[in-house]
């Protein structure tokens, strides 16, 4: 075992080891080897990163839109230019394979691309003669300094939903990543300080929820995004509004995926596995709840036959389908699920608690795992399991899948396989859910268009991407002037103009 490393914070664009008494191992999920340690800063660190922001914003909110387009242009290029590097960060230690690891970094360079458009998304309006001698426009100005607290299933890409727009648009950042997989995060804000980034504007801090509380409860923090679980989502939105911040939280989910008769089926077999078990299941837009309409259950050998033989192992190896689970706790929590579900009656059709990777032994790993015969009353169904399981539901109808959906609390995503447009068109009328996709499994909008999970999975009326999140990130000023003619001026011009004749 190598040197254990300590993970840096950054403040006013310098790497700093925290003083705090409090840190956290960081442990490799496919070995269980401690690889390095991240601190839990201190209430003094923050300040500190606030003070930072907040001295910054003074200048970057006046720094012209070109001169910050051209910055994240740099960004963009130096993430393509790091991106195995940044890929490995994440696979070593969150586990996921480096393919998926590498396709991550691919979409937090599509949002730092959608931030370099800043200069069309930060266009104010203006009104010519809104009246008599009167126009009256729009500036589309920066809030201040604001935060971000990401998830660990996409350590890299998660954050880059919350800082790039807004930073491009004039704010001032502190980011709280996850504490099980920060490193990643880091290197991006060294690689954005590298492009150009002024000292001050994207600090890093690190910590659980004592952190999360703290950059709630701060009073020059303006706004703050969150994506995580819904138990911290709902506790965040409620303790930063209170505090009179704008927030938004991108929360839980129970995502379904409708199999009509007249769906292709190999392809739409592949697309169920694929988001079913990619990852390991660890997307809060991961397709764990197959809903197979009519004769579609006839699928379901070929289903568990075609999950049996995917390949599981840590995601150094790029022959493997997916990787281990984060940490111990998520594994014991996703075997303690599969538990329940064999215990409340759903049918086990394809059990993955005892797979076993050679020469990973001690690792986080979970097989493919199946049930059928899932009802909603199980907590199978009820909670978001966050693992490689995929429940089978049946039905006889399109009508039945759409009740069975809208049912649900959650409404982050859902998908349809069929080759009806009569169908398509019913279900995304129908279908109360934000994000739909219609013959792809995982519809997440590309960043130029909003991330729009509803109901549950979501709280504040703005989310992340988009031109929601120019609109949450920004505050408008309306100016409504007139210009009244100065005879004083216009004599003294033309007496001017008179001795030049």
């Amino acid at each position: 075992m190598g040197k254990i490393r300590n993970v840096p914070m950054i403040i006013n664009g310098e790497k700093i080891q925290s003083r705090s008494g409090q840190w956290r191992d960081i442990v490799n999920p496919a070995t269980q080897e401690t690889i390095a340690r991240v601190p839990f800063s201190t209430q003094d660190e923050l300040e500190a990163a606030v003070t930072s922001a907040k001295a910054a914003f003074i200048n970057w909110r006046q720094t012209s839109v070109p001169a910050r387009q051209s910055i994240f242009f740099k960004i963009r290029q130096l993430l393509h230019e790091n991106l195995k590097e940044m890929a490995a960060l994440i696979t070593m230690e969150h586990g996921k394979t480096l393919p998926d690891a590498e396709g991550e970094v691919l979409r937090a360079i599509e949002v730092i691309e959608h931030a370099c458009s800043i200069p069309t998304l930060q266009l104010g309006k203006f009104s010519d003669r809104a009246a008599s001698g009167i126009d009256v426009y729009s500036r589309i100005e920066p809030l201040g300094v604001c935060a971000g607290i990401s998830p660990f299933n996409f350590p890299a890409m998660m954050p880059t939903f919350m800082w790039p727009v807004a930073v491009a648009c004039g704010n001032t950042w502190v980011q709280k990543p996850s504490e099980q997989d920060p490193s990643s995060f880091v290197f991006l804000v060294e690689l954005a300080y590298e492009a150009g980034l002024p000292p001050g504007v994207l600090n890093v801090v690190h910590g659980a929820v004592d952190m999360v509380n703290a950059i709630c409860d701060h009073p020059e923090i303006k706004a703050i995004s969150f994506v995580g679980s819904t138990l911290v989502g709902n506790h965040v939105y409620k303790r930063a509004s209170q505090a009179g911040k704008r927030v938004q939280c991108m929360m839980g989910a129970k995502n379904h995926g409708v199999v009509m008769p007249d769906a292709v089926k190999e392809k739409t077999i592949t697309n169920l596995i694929g988001a079913g078990f990619g990852a390991a299941g660890q997307r809060c837009m991961a397709l764990p709840v197959v809903v197979l309409v009519g004769e579609t259950k006839q699928w379901i050998p070929e289903i568990v036959a075609k999950s049996s033989i995917l390949k599981v192992g840590p995601g150094t190896d790029r022959e493997a389908d997916f990787g281990p689970l984060v940490s111990k706790a998520a594994k014991d929590r996703v075997v303690k699920l599969i538990e329940s579900g064999v215990a409340q009656g759903a049918k086990l059709l394809l059990d993955g608690r005892t797979i076993k990777v050679e020469g990973y032994e001690k690792g986080n790993f979970v097989g493919p795992t199946i049930f059928s015969d899932v009802s909603i009353e199980m907590d199978i169904y009820k909670q978001e399991i966050f693992g490689p399981v995929l429940l089978i539901m049946e039905v006889d109808t399109l009508d039945e899948a759409i009740k069975l959906i809208n049912a649900n609390p959650n409404g982050n995503g859902t998908a349809l396989f069929t080759s009806s447009g009569w169908a398509a068109k019913k279900f995304e009328k129908e279908i109360n859910v934000g994000q739909v996709g219609i013959n792809v499994p995982i519809p997440v909008p590309v960043a130029y268009f909003s991330f729009t999970g509803s109901r549950a999975s979501k709280l504040g009326d703005l989310g992340p991407n988009g031109k929601q999140v120019v609109a949450f990130f920004t505050q408008t000023k309306t100016v409504t002037s007139r210009w009244f003619e100065d005879p004083a001026i216009f004599r003294a011009s033309d007496a001017t103009m008179h001795s030049i004749r």
